[in-house]
């Protein structure tokens, strides 16, 4: 993973208070970029993103029927949009936004509102595109 990366993750997304745990991933490698300690999405549960944040409509009726599964977490689906996803478990959340290259994944605790999480996730991903990512 290049530091680089790890800097969006660990200043942009965890420094920001609304994540604690995140994940930069790209499609395109089908590898992450960067990742939070102790966060660690499989290779199928991204898969799955993948496909939704893509627009396949199968997956995501899928995941709204049996949940997203996120580093073993089952999460309910409650917005899969055009390139964001939310879903939560209990009081703590996962945010998910595309870019033209990678998927951003952020875990909010109890203590986050879920549209701050939202837009912390949100944000860098409008960043990463304005830098062709």
């Amino acid at each position: 993973m290049d530091t680089g990366w790890q800097t969006y993750v660990d200043d942009n997304l965890i420094g920001s208070g609304h994540i604690d745990h995140a994940g930069i991933y790209s499609f395109t490698d089908e590898v992450f970029w960067a990742l939070s300690p102790g966060f660690s999405p499989s290779p199928e549960e991204m898969g799955v993103i993948v496909s939704i944040v893509k627009g396949d409509d199968d997956a995501k009726d899928t995941a709204f029927s049996e949940g997203l599964y996120v580093a073993g977490t089952r999460y309910i689906l409650t917005r899969a949009e055009a390139r964001s996803i939310y879903a939560r478990s209990g009081r703590t959340g996962i945010a998910v936004a595309k870019t033209g290259r990678t998927v951003i994944v952020g875990h909010h605790p109890e203590t986050t509102l879920p549209g701050n999480a939202n837009s912390t996730v949100e944000n860098l991903a409008d960043h990463l595109i304005g830098k062709g990512y």
